[in-house]
């Protein structure tokens, strides 16, 4: 005997089915969770070399995502405390990338040769200056603000993301007795340890 209701149950089951499977693998195929594989990325630096992630393998490397103008950025570049901090972990052989995700037309866009100009202005020292201008790599991390700082271990998973330390404020008095997340979760990740703070709320400006 023909059940119209059974009918339509399975009629309706079976896209439904496709479409969790479907947002199943769209949220996990590229997303950045801490304790994953960080999503992989390819991007051209302001060298004119071309940068990936992989080539990396065996290093750890820090993830900063940066706008000049930012009044948080400034914070600490006005400061000298990345630049120190790029220094000091380039000792042991970490990889600093500096990532610029502005846009064309938008606050803290720069061209290759601004670029240059602004690390020689600063005396910023990342091992590569990226520029992400459509957005793609900093949407791969959700990278929010500048700064957002994440961290990669030697295997590549992605061991912390979050805020540059623990003062959420654009006030360079606020540095001095400040928890640097980042060197914090390096120093663990280099001594075989889990982070103990492996996400935290980053602060600053928008990405634009």
């Amino acid at each position: 005997m023909f059940d119209l209701s059974t009918t339509l149950r399975r009629f309706v089951a079976v896209p439904v089915l496709a479409l969790m499977l479907t947002a199943g693998i769209a949220s996990t195929s590229t997303a950045a969770t801490i304790g994953e594989a960080a999503p992989a990325f390819s991007l051209p630096a302001v060298d004119g070399s071309t940068v990936t992630l992989e080539q990396f393998k065996g290093k750890v490397v820090v993830l900063e995502w940066f706008n000049k103008e930012c009044p948080f950025v400034r914070k600490h570049y006005d400061s000298k405390n990345i630049q120190g901090l790029q220094q000091e972990l380039a000792a042991k052989d970490v990889v600093w990338l500096t990532i610029n995700s502005g846009a064309e037309g938008k606050q803290g866009y720069e061209t290759v040769e601004e670029a240059k100009a602004t690390l020689a202005k600063e005396a910023a020292t990342p091992t590569h200056y990226l520029m992400d201008s459509d957005g793609k790599v900093g949407k791969l991390y959700d990278a929010k603000t500048t700064p957002h700082m994440f961290v990669v271990d030697k295997e590549g998973k992605l061991v912390y993301a979050g805020a540059i330390d623990d003062k959420a404020s654009a006030y360079v008095s606020d540095i001095e007795g400040a928890k640097n997340y980042v060197r914090a979760a390096v120093e663990e990740t280099l001594a075989g340890t889990p982070v103990t703070e492996a996400s935290t709320k980053a602060y600053g400006c928008g990405v634009k």
